[in-house]
């Protein structure tokens, strides 16, 4: 049972930064964007981060509370995505090279995110 309240926990602190995040993004894309350039306009433009580290520290708290064998599995997990992402984004750099577009850095995220999900996904299915 304590593991079930962990989990819903989790999950209430973890939309809230999000919904934290994304209210801080709107706002600083409606009101940074068009503001000139300077200090004040970088510092509204980075606003979002603080939603961003909001979802960290909810997941460093979570990642505690978990027991040894299921932060092993994440930890895998994490490892597994970092090192596709990194060929990925390696291999890629070769490829901007060659003449093709040069990619945002957001798609790095994008890109560990969906490793990781489905790494744990592959993981689950295939092992017994």
């Amino acid at each position: 049972m304590r593991e079930q309240e962990a989990a819903k926990r989790y999950l209430l602190e973890l939309f809230g930064s999000i919904t934290a995040y994304i209210v801080l993004l709107v706002a600083a894309i409606a009101y940074g964007r068009p503001m000139p350039a300077g200090v004040l306009r970088t510092v509204v433009l980075l606003s979002p981060m603080i939603g961003f580290g909001l979802m960290l520290w909810v997941m460093v708290r979570h990642f505690r509370r978990l027991d040894e064998y299921i932060r092993r599995l994440f930890l895998e997990n994490t490892a597994i995505a970092a090192a596709i992402t990194a060929g990925l984004t390696f291999t890629y750099g070769f490829l901007e090279t060659a003449g093709y577009p040069k990619l945002s850095m957001f798609s790095v995220w994008i890109l560990m995110g969906s490793a990781w999900g489905l790494t744990a996904i592959f993981r689950r299915l295939v092992s017994p």
